[in-house]
């Protein structure tokens, strides 16, 4: 599947759990790990592992391979990995600390050592 439809796909899952503040990022450029990060918050432990537990229902109902998944039972911050489209679920207080989207987004220091170049 590709990228785009996967993230697609992703992005379906996190909406029917009621995923907050759902975004998605190019890194295709940036890193070869993958191509897209898909970042979403959720209120709760319970939250953030109900949205993960989505993604993985989502992408093995569609025959697609979950390369390894990491915090889901803690709860504050899961990361699923589907290859070419990394999922980060947070709680909202570990997402700010983090930062996610400027660390890997269009601000990212990388993107400004470019621009400056």
């Amino acid at each position: 599947m590709e990228s785009e439809a996967l993230t697609k796909l992703v992005i379906a899952a996190l909406e029917d759990v009621k995923g907050i503040d759902i975004r998605t990022l190019d890194v295709k450029d940036k890193t070869s790990i993958t191509d897209v990060m898909v970042i979403a918050s959720g209120n709760s432990n319970r939250q953030v592992k109900a949205l993960a537990d989505s993604v993985i229902e989502h992408c093995k109902k569609a025959g697609l391979n979950i390369y390894g998944s990491e915090g889901i039972e803690t709860g504050e911050w899961a990361l699923v990995d589907l290859g070419d489209v990394v999922v980060h679920i947070m709680q909202p207080t570990i997402r700010d600390f983090y930062n996610l989207e400027k660390l890997w987004g269009d601000e990212s220091p990388a993107t400004a050592k470019d621009k400056n170049a």
